[in-house]
């Protein structure tokens, strides 16, 4: 079996430059568990099924599974699961998520969070259908998602109130 030379990937991760030592046919997935220590995406089906791997790519969901590292070696910003809560508070969606009962065995639970999180960047006041069209990627066999959507419609909220109560510069 012939191993495929590594070559260094620098990736713009939780707003951090990080680099690791990959191949040529090596995930993003793979590169930010395994290269990179950032477990909390999950490597499930790796065809891209599954939805539990899903990053934020430039503010859109991605699957990690079915995209290369290379593809992003010096480009756009990744988010994580790592990266949402920020100076030790959680993010509005994790504590809905928590609140509501929408994090169930929690193994989906991220890919499903960082889908939400993608849709309420573009978009703060989400129907009940833009959510399921958002989160139709994640598969969940713990719920039948409404606990799921409850978070997601709480967390748009919240943000909402939040922006709304902030001074104008």
């Amino acid at each position: 079996m012939e191993t495929l030379p590594k070559t260094s990937c620098r990736l713009r991760v939780n707003g951090d430059v990080r680099e690791c030592l990959i191949s040529p046919s090596t995930t993003l997935l793979e590169a930010l568990r395994y290269g990179l220590g950032l477990t909390g995406s999950k490597q499930g089906c790796d065809k891209g099924d599954c939805g539990a791997c899903t990053v934020v790519v430039g503010g859109a969901a991605v699957l990690a599974c079915i995209s290369l590292a290379l593809a992003y070696h010096d480009g756009p910003e990744i988010t994580t699961l790592e990266g949402v809560a920020r100076h030790g508070r959680l993010h509005p969606l994790q504590d809905a998520l928590d609140v509501t009962g929408g994090a169930q065995c929690g193994f989906c639970t991220p890919g499903i969070l960082m889908s939400a999180y993608a849709l309420l960047l573009r978009n703060p006041d989400p129907t009940r259908q833009e959510i399921a069209h958002a989160l139709s990627g994640n598969l969940c066999r713990c719920t039948g998602y409404t606990k799921i959507y409850q978070a997601v419609e709480l967390a748009a909220r919240r943000l909402r109130e939040t922006r709304a109560a902030e001074p104008v510069a």
